[in-house]
C-alpha cells in the first residue's frame, strides 16, 4: 500500500535521516518514535505530499486515500461540531446530493424509456450509497464524536466558537469517519482524555486501513501498533511488534553493535600493528598497501551512546512545608455568570503526596486546578493553602509565551534570572537537554517538544514544594518522558499532575483524584479501573466448593483451625483426578459457559437490531428517536462485549478445571 525507498533530508549542514526505508500494507500499525527534533514530523509530512526530501521515493497504490492529523491545525470552520465531521465524507455526500437530483428528475419525467434510464441510474447511486454507509453517516458520526468526548449539545454546536483542543479533535473524528486507505496522526492524543485515550485505542485496533502515527505514550503504542520505527542516529531502524517488544529488540542491537564494534576494532589494532611492523621493509610493501586501503575503505561501526538515549536532571530541594499542603472544604467553584462546575468539593492534600487529576475534558480538571492556585474564587466553602508553600505551575499555553526570536539561552535568562539558585544556566540547560551549541539555537528552530522541555526547565529550574503540572508530556519525546518521570519520582515535594499518559501516572503518582460529574473524588493508589474507565470491572466469582460425605465428616473433626481454613477457601492439598477439578464443579462451569453463551447471543441480535434501525432513513427525520437509538446501540455493544469477556473468563476456568 505505502512503500518509502532510499530517503534522505538534511536542514543546512544537519542530516535529520538518510537511506530511510520501509513497506506498510493494509491492517498493519506502525508507530513512529525518535528524540525531539530527530525528524518524525518531517517524514510523515513527506509521505502525506506536503514536504519534500533530498532523495528517495515514496510509492502508493492507485488511487489509495490518505488522511493526515497534524500537530497544529490551520483551518477554518463554518458549520457545527457535526456538520464539519460529515463534510469530510466527500464521496458519500455526492452520492447523497445525486439521489436528490434522481429523485426529483423521476418526479418530471415522461417517457418511460428515459424514466427506466433515470431509475436505473438511482437504483446504481442508492447502491453505491448504502455500501459506503451513507444511511448510517450521521448515527456513525455522532458515535465518534461521543468517543471522543462530545455531548449532543456541542456536536450541535459551532465548531469554530470551540478551543483549539476541540477543534483537533474534531478534525480526529472527521478522519475517523472517513475511513482512508492509510491514516498518518501525528501526535494524536495529545489533546485527548483518558477515557477518550482509551476510547481511540479501540477504533484504531480495528482499523482496516495502514496506521502511520506518532506518539510518545507508551501505553498506546502498545494497545495500538505492531511495528516501530525508530528514527534515531540519522537513519530509521523497524521494530515488529510493539514498544515492549521494541525494547527489548532495541537493547539487544545496540549489544550486537556494540560487539560488532569492538571485533573491528580489535581487527583495526590488528592491521595497524602489522603496517607499522613493516611499513619499511621493501618485500612487504604490496602487503602494507593492501592494508593501508583496507582502512580506508572500513565505514567505521557507531554505537549509540547512552547519554545519547536518555538525560538526567534533578530538582533542587525544596523548603519544608506545613503538613497540610492543599485544604478544600465544601467548595463549589464555577465561572462568574455561570453555574457551577464542580461542588461539595471536600479535599486535604498532605506533605510529599503525589497525585494525578484525572477525568473527562470540561468535567472540570481545570476549574480545580484554577481553584487551588487562586486564579478561580469559590462561591460556597474555602480552599486554604498551607504555610511555608511556595508553588510552581506548568501551563500548556506556557509554550505559546517563549519568545520565537531569542536564542534558547536569552529565552531562559529572560524568564529565571541569571543565577537560579547558585547554579549556573548552561547547567540547568544541559540537564534539559539543550548542551553544546543547542543553548544558540533560536526558539523558533526548535521542535515542538523541545519547546516544551525549554518551558518545563524554565517551570522547575527553583526549587518549590508544590508542583503543578497541567499535561507536560504533550509534545515530549520518550527519552524526555523517561527523565520526567525518574525526576518526579525521586521529588521530594508535592505534586498534583494533570494527565493523560498513563504509564506517567501509573510509575510516578500515589493516587488519583477524579473528576466527573460535577464531583471530585480522591482514590488512594493507582486502581486501573478508575485510571481507564473504559475497561471492564470483571465481577466478583464466588468460588464453587463441593465436598464428599467423608471430606464433610472430616471437617466436623477438624477443629476450629479446619473451620478457618474453609471459611478462607483454601484449596484441598489432595490432587484431583485427570488434574480437574471434581465433577459437580465441572459441571457448574459448564453450565455457567451454556448460560453466558446464551447471553452472548442474545446481546450480538439486539446490536444487530440496532443497527438495522439506524439502516432505516426515517429515523433521521425524528431527532429525539435518532439520538434514543444511538445510545442504545452503544449500550447494546458494551454489553455485548462484556458478556464475551465474561464467556472468555468461564472458558478458561474450565479449562483449567479439566472440562
Amino acid at each position: 500500500m505505502l512503500s518509502v525507498s532510499g530517503l534522505s533530508k538534511a536542514f543546512g549542514g544537519r542530516t535529520l535521516w538518510s537511506d530511510v526505508g520501509f513497506r506498510v500494507l493494509g491492517g498493519q500499525r506502525m508507530a513512529l518514535v525518535g528524540g525531539n527534533g530527530a525528524g518524525k514530523t518531517t517524514l510523515i509530512e513527506a509521505l502525506v505530499g506536503l514536504g519534500e526530501v533530498d532523495t528517495g521515493e515514496i510509492s502508493m497504490s492507485k488511487d489509495t486515500r490518505v488522511g493526515y492529523l497534524p500537530q497544529e491545525l490551520m483551518e477554518s470552520w463554518s458549520g457545527s461540531v457535526l456538520e464539519e465531521v460529515m463534510r469530510g465524507s466527500t464521496e458519500i455526500l455526492e452520492l447523497e446530493a445525486e439521489l436528490r437530483r434522481l429523485e426529483a428528475a423521476l418526479g418530471e419525467i415522461t417517457d418511460d424509456a428515459q424514466g427506466e434510464k433515470v431509475l436505473n441510474a438511482y437504483g446504481e447511486a442508492q447502491t453505491r450509497f448504502e455500501s459506503l454507509g451513507g444511511y448510517q453517516l450521521e448515527s456513525e458520526a455522532r458515535r465518534i464524536l461521543g468517543g471522543l468526548g462530545f455531548t449532543t449539545t456541542a456536536m450541535d454546536g459551532p465548531l469554530g466558537e470551540q478551543s483549539g483542543g476541540w477543534q483537533m479533535r474534531a478534525a480526529l473524528a472527521r478522519l475517523l469517519l472517513q475511513k482512508p486507505d492509510v491514516l498518518v496522526l501525528d501526535e494524536p492524543t495529545n489533546h485527548l482524555d483518558v477515557d477518550s485515550v482509551g476510547w481511540l485505542e479501540e477504533q484504531l485496533r480495528s482499523f482496516p486501513g495502514a496506521l502511520i502515527f506518532v506518539s510518545h505514550d507508551r501505553d498506546f503504542i502498545d494497545a495500538v501498533a505492531d511495528r516501530v520505527l525508530e528514527i534515531a542516529h540519522r537513519t530509521a531502524t523497524l521494530y515488529v511488534g510493539g514498544f515492549a517488544e521494541f525494547i527489548v529488540a532495541r537493547e539487544e542491537r545496540i549489544k550486537q553493535a556494540e560487539a560488532a564494534a569492538a571485533q573491528q576494532a580489535r581487527k583495526v589494532a590488528h592491521i595497524e600493528a602489522f603496517v607499522e611492523r613493516f611499513r619499511y621493509k621493501a618485500t612487504k610493501a604490496r602487503q602494507v598497501q593492501s592494508r593501508i586501503k583496507t582502512l580506508e575503505k572500513l565505514d567505521a561501526i557507531e554505537v549509540p551512546q547512552a547519554e545519547e538515549l536518555k538525560l538526567a536532571f534533578a530538582f533542587p530541594e525544596p523548603a519544608r512545608s506545613s503538613r497540610v499542603v492543599v485544604e478544600i472544604e465544601g467548595a463549589k467553584v464555577g465561572y462568574p455568570g455561570g453555574p457551577p462546575v464542580i461542588s461539595d468539593v471536600d479535599l486535604v492534600i498532605e506533605r510529599g503526596e503525589k497525585f494525578a487529576v484525572v477525568g473527562p475534558n470540561g468535567a472540570g480538571k481545570s476549574t480545580l486546578i484554577k481553584a487551588i492556585l487562586g486564579q478561580l474564587a469559590v462561591s460556597d466553602g474555602s480552599v486554604k493553602i498551607g504555610a511555608n508553600v511556595d508553588i510552581a505551575f506548568f501551563a500548556q499555553h506556557q509554550v505559546d509565551a517563549l519568545d520565537l526570536s531569542r536564542t534558547v539561552e536569552q529565552e531562559f535568562r529572560f524568564a529565571v534570572g541569571d543565577q537560579p539558585k547558585n547554579r549556573q544556566l548552561r547547567t540547568v540547560l544541559g540537564s534539559f537537554g539543550f548542551s553544546g551549541d543547542a543553548v544558540d539555537r533560536r526558539v523558533g528552530d526548535l521542535s515542538g517538544g523541545e519547546r516544551t522541555r525549554l518551558a518545563l526547565a524554565e517551570t522547575m529550574c527553583n526549587p518549590v514544594n508544590l508542583l503543578v503540572l497541567d499535561e507536560p508530556t504533550n509534545h515530549l519525546d520518550l527519552p524526555s518522558c523517561d527523565v520526567l518521570e525518574d525526576a518526579l519520582s525521586v521529588y521530594p515535594g508535592t505534586v498534583l499532575l494533570v494527565s493523560h499518559d498513563r504509564h506517567i501516572i501509573r510509575n510516578t503518582v500515589d493516587g488519583l483524584i477524579t473528576v466527573r460529574d460535577g464531583k471530585v473524588v480522591r482514590h488512594d493508589g493507582v486502581d486501573e479501573y478508575v485510571l481507564n474507565p473504559t475497561l471492564q470491572r470483571p465481577e466478583p466469582v464466588e468460588p464453587i466448593r463441593t465436598a464428599s460425605p467423608s471430606a464433610t465428616r472430616g471437617a466436623k473433626k477438624g477443629g476450629k483451625a479446619h473451620k478457618r481454613q474453609s471459611a478462607a477457601g483454601a484449596p484441598s492439598t489432595k490432587p484431583s483426578p485427570q488434574g480437574g477439578g471434581d465433577g459437580a464443579a465441572t459441571r457448574e462451569l459448564r453450565k455457567a459457559v451454556a448460560r453466558l453463551e446464551k447471553q452472548v447471543g442474545k446481546a450480538e441480535e439486539k446490536v444487530a437490531e440496532l443497527q438495522r434501525q439506524l439502516a432505516d432513513p426515517a429515523i433521521y427525520d425524528d431527532a429525539d428517536r435518532l439520538a434514543e437509538v444511538v445510545a442504545a446501540h452503544d449500550a447494546a455493544k458494551d454489553d455485548s462485549f462484556r458478556k464475551m469477556e465474561e464467556w472468555e473468563t468461564a472458558m478458561r476456568r474450565l479449562d483449567r478445571a479439566g472440562g
